[in-house]
């Protein structure tokens, strides 16, 4: 019987490739050998008759290597990218660094061609002629104008500056000197309310900026200063004389502080003023507690409960240009006492807790003292005025 299935099993070997087809890079036969005819017939399984069986198929040949052609007959087939050679006049060699070719000279290299403009910079002005490199500079004549002229302008404005400080200082130290004069007579020459007016505006003079009024509530004659001062501020102040104090009293707009300035008029000359102002400062006296000035006390008034154990906080200040004191010392309307009075400067301070500084007392001395002296010292200048 007959097996088909032994027919129809396939082949196990491997099946080999066809060969390549033939081509210019990759002949049939192999460098050195002949070329297989083109009809040749092929063995089963793609080998060629000439070939034994189970040979390798033949490997395929390598490409023909090109032949350099050669270098004569290489042909420039542009002359955009030849390289382009410096071309020279005939007869022309490179100037030096350290020379200079005349312009004739350069005409007559490129072949005495017409005579061309010679362009050259101006040379800078620090430049000398007697030198040829220029490092020996001079200034123009121009710039020696312009200096000479400005030192003398100067002298001229440093001399005139001089002058004419000499001349004002003469002029306000004659004028300080009538003003000395005349505040001497002022303490009986001068209406009371131009020296303390009945209302004093304060503005931006209380705690935080803020603005205070003043009104006048009590006068006091003018007196000495026997009973005015304290036994120390009386010897303090005792190197510059007593000629008359003046005071009065004044009171907030809720009425419930009390403040007394006095102007005190001293007998002494403006050296021994300065020198006062100069000890005062040098020593602390105007800070001192125990050299507080003494208020006035008006009987019947608001003031009348103000005496020395109410005074809270105080401000001196000596002049130099008037033979004046000029002072102020505050405390509450309401007669407490203050066991821990402080000067004024410090009460103004940011910050303080005290009873002076919380309650704004200190604003209040310092304030009202300072637009009495301010009035004052217009006072003088007018009385100067007239004098002279």
């Amino acid at each position: 019987m007959h097996d088909f299935r032994r027919a129809a099993a396939p082949s196990t070997a491997p099946a080999t490739p066809p060969p390549p087809t033939a081509s210019s890079r990759f002949p049939d036969a192999p460098p050195g050998g002949s070329a297989r005819p083109a009809d040749a017939p092929n063995r089963p399984g793609g080998e060629p008759s000439g070939a034994p069986a189970g040979s390798a198929p033949p490997r395929p040949a390598e490409p023909p290597r090109r032949t350099a052609l050669p270098e004569e007959t290489l042909t420039e087939s542009t002359t955009r990218l030849r390289p382009v050679r410096d071309e020279q006049p005939t007869g022309w060699t490179p100037a030096s660094s350290s020379s200079r070719r005349s312009v004739d000279a350069l005409d007559q290299a490129l072949g005495g061609r017409p005579r061309r403009p010679y362009i050259t910079f101006a040379r800078p002005e620090t430049y000398h002629p007697e030198t040829h490199d220029g490092t020996r500079s001079r200034p123009s004549r121009p710039r020696r104008l312009t200096a000479a002229t400005c030192v003398v302008l100067g002298l001229g404005l440093i001399g005139g500056a001089v002058t004419g400080s000499w001349l004002t200082g003469d002029a306000d130290a004659d004028g300080d000197r009538g003003n000395f004069a005349a505040a001497e007579q002022l303490w009986h020459s001068v209406p009371v309310d131009q020296l303390f007016p009945r209302t004093l505006d304060g503005e931006g003079a209380g705690p935080g900026g803020a603005d205070r009024t003043w009104t006048r509530i009590a006068v006091a004659p003018d007196t000495g200063c026997e009973d005015a001062f304290d036994p120390l501020l009386r010897k303090a102040l005792a190197p510059v004389g007593c000629l008359r104090l003046l005071r009065a009293t004044y009171t907030d707009a809720t009425r419930s502080h009390v403040t007394t300035v006095g102007l005190l008029f001293t007998t002494a000359d403006s050296a021994a003023m300065a020198s006062l102002k100069s000890r005062f400062e040098r020593e602390g006296l105007d800070r001192r507690t125990d050299l507080m000035p003494l208020p006035y006390a008006a009987q019947g008034t608001l003031a009348d409960r103000f005496g020395a154990g109410q005074r809270a906080s105080w401000t001196l200040s000596v002049l130099t240009d008037a033979p004046v004191v000029v002072y102020a010392v505050s405390g509450f309307a309401d007669g407490r006492t203050i066991t821990e009075p402080e000067p004024a400067a410090e009460a103004m301070k940011s910050g303080v807790t005290t009873a002076p500084a919380q309650s704004g007392l200190g604003h209040e001395a310092q304030g009202l003292a300072d637009r009495v002296e301010r009035g004052f010292r217009k006072t003088v200048a007018s009385a100067g005025d007239k004098a002279s």
